[in-house]
């Protein structure tokens, strides 16, 4: 019996997938691992060399916050372009371009050149990266029914922990001995790979073009571009409209993830461009130490990442709604986070101030997997991408705003930038944390969708 006769008998959700289909389902899920460990090495790089890079080019502050903040310039517009392409044309093609772009991109900065070599390669590097996270996600949970997400989702954002916590040590190795662009040349190195591994074990999965509530048999990883995301058909055979994505986009629960998962990526930003500069410059921690607290902030977030997973799906499969088992715990995340941020700046210096910034940073990271989850199971199959990709363009404005911001708050008040920064910071997470306990109920928008 093939895959698609298991599927035609068995309701989805129900059944239990071949051993291949579900040998496949994590070959690709660790594959897209690896890519979003990449991705993030990419984006760490200047935040690892930004004293050799600022040294080595002359910058100010706000001048290489200006320069890592290009590598948001066409992030978001890429991000919501190839969200929706990847409705119409197979994601695995989409994820093999991105992926060789990311290394063409880097290699003219890992030969030489100074700061406008540095900005056109990232505003490029950005450009491919930017839909990278929504179709990683996409095509990842295309291969599980929508109880069976949790894990896999959260996989993706760990490859962003995982990425830094590998790329902190080994970058930080080249570039003391080596120098800078040879951290640049590695990372590019290890993308031309990822492409020769995933043009054979990559692909989409039998939910890819099926909605929750359906049964895989008519998807195939196999399909044509196209195939199964032309206008749906009813009982009687006539074609249905497509869902227009103004009305995915006005839902509530659209908005809170939006909302909650911007916060997040602000921490990701100020964690990937400012993190160990605020460390050694703003609270006077050695080199060695503030490697050591990057990984026990990157380390915490992966652990809460896979317990919110646990939890999540654990109270899924009890019939708990979405709304509790993914607004409310990403958004009760988002909160301690908040709070945690917002007493750093006046904790004594000491163990308590490092609790609080791992805890207040490490809290915000798994939002990303919930949103990813949520998107999925809010919009029709044939709109996800674009639903996921429109949420990117919005969260990852973040990417751009906060280097350039904190990098003027640096230059205008010294050290004590990184505290104002550390409060805006703050108050973002709480709004974030409110607005996904507040707002996020894919159940009924889900309904109010379907009439």
């Amino acid at each position: 019996m093939t895959d698609t006769d298991v599927a035609s008998v068995v309701p989805a959700g129900t059944a239990k997938a071949p051993s291949g289909t579900r040998r496949r389902a994590w070959i690709v899920t660790a594959l897209l691992v690896v890519f979003m460990m990449i991705n993030f090495a990419d984006k760490s790089v200047l935040g690892l060399a930004a004293e050799d890079i600022r040294q080595d080019l002359g910058l100010s502050a706000s001048a290489f916050g200006l320069a890592s903040s290009a590598f948001f310039l066409l992030f978001s517009i890429s991000g919501a372009a190839v969200g929706l392409l990847a409705d119409r044309v197979r994601p695995k093609w989409l994820l093999l371009i991105m992926a060789v772009l990311w290394s063409v991109s880097q290699a003219p900065l890992a030969v030489g050149g100074g700061l406008a070599v540095l900005v056109a390669s990232r505003v490029l590097l950005g450009a491919a990266e930017g839909p990278a996270y929504p179709v990683a996600q996409q095509t990842t949970l295309s291969w599980f029914p929508n109880h069976r997400r949790n894990l896999p989702g959260a996989l993706i954002v760990l490859g962003i922990t995982l990425g830094v916590l590998v790329a902190a040590p080994v970058l930080t190795w080249l570039i003391n001995h080596h120098g800078w662009r040879s951290a640049v040349a590695a990372v590019a190195l290890v993308g031309v790979v990822w492409t020769l591994l995933w043009i054979p074990f990559g692909g989409e999965g039998p939910y890819a073009t099926t909605s929750d509530n359906d049964s895989p048999a008519k998807a195939s990883s196999d399909e044509e571009p196209g195939v199964g995301k032309g206008a749906e058909a009813d009982t009687s055979g006539q074609a249905q409209p497509k869902m227009p994505y103004r009305r995915i986009l006005a839902t509530r629960t659209w908005i809170g993830v939006t909302i909650g998962y911007f916060s997040t990526y602000w921490v990701i930003a100020f964690a990937l461009v400012w993190l160990p500069s605020y460390l050694r410059d703003g609270l006077g921690y050695s080199s060695a130490v503030s490697t050591q607290l990057l990984m026990l902030f990157w380390g915490l977030s992966g652990i809460l990442v896979l317990g919110q997973a646990g939890l999540s799906g654990w109270m899924l499969r009890r019939g708990i709604a979405s709304r509790w088992a993914r607004g409310g715990v990403g958004g009760a995340l988002l909160l301690i986070s908040g709070v945690a941020c917002l007493a750093l700046p006046v904790a004594p210096a000491g163990a308590v101030t490092v609790v609080l910034l791992v805890g207040a940073l490490g809290f915000a990271g798994a939002m990303g997997g919930i949103a990813a989850t949520t998107v999925m199971e809010l919009a029709p199959a044939d709109r996800r991408g674009g639903a996921l990709g429109f949420m990117n363009a919005v969260v990852t404005t973040a990417g751009l705003i906060a280097p350039t911001l904190i990098g003027s708050l640096v230059d205008t008040h010294g050290a004590r930038g990184y505290q104002y920064a550390v409060l805006i910071t703050g108050a973002l997470l709480v709004v974030g944390g409110t607005a996904a306990v507040t707002l996020i109920n894919p159940d009924r928008d889900a309904r109010l969708l379907s009439v």
